[in-house]
């Protein structure tokens, strides 16, 4: 029942946080890209390999951080379903090249962020 409990309150913060930082990224970068999504995604991806390949791997985090952190926080703070609608909102609009470059940057960026905590802490 802990490991829920940890989730569920992981979840709460990642989530508020990203909201919190997507918001803001969007007042101060364009509109018509998802800039807010892109960021968040990218840093949470990179926080999650930084977790997983730099604490996990070293034995450094107990069975209920893990899920906290991991399901929980990184879960809530990134959002593939975000990505998603506005990739499908811009290509609704033919925002075609929009739409193809926010698909490149995220499967880029949030892979290249993961591998780059992997070599880190390797």
């Amino acid at each position: 029942m802990l490991k829920y409990f940890l989730t569920f309150v992981g979840a709460g913060l990642g989530g508020s946080l990203r909201l919190f930082m997507s918001s803001y990224i969007n007042k101060i970068m364009p509109i018509y890209f998802p800039n807010g999504t892109l960021v968040v995604n990218t840093l949470g991806s990179f926080l999650l390999g930084v977790i997983i390949f730099g604490f996990d791997e070293n034995k450094v985090l107990s069975s209920e951080l893990k899920i906290f952190l991991t399901v929980g926080f990184c879960g809530g703070f990134t959002t593939f379903s975000t990505f998603s609608l506005e990739t499908i909102n811009l290509l609704k609009n033919s925002e075609f090249l929009l739409g193809g470059l926010n698909i490149v940057l995220s499967l880029v960026l949030c892979l290249g962020s993961i591998y780059l905590a992997y070599l880190i802490f390797r």
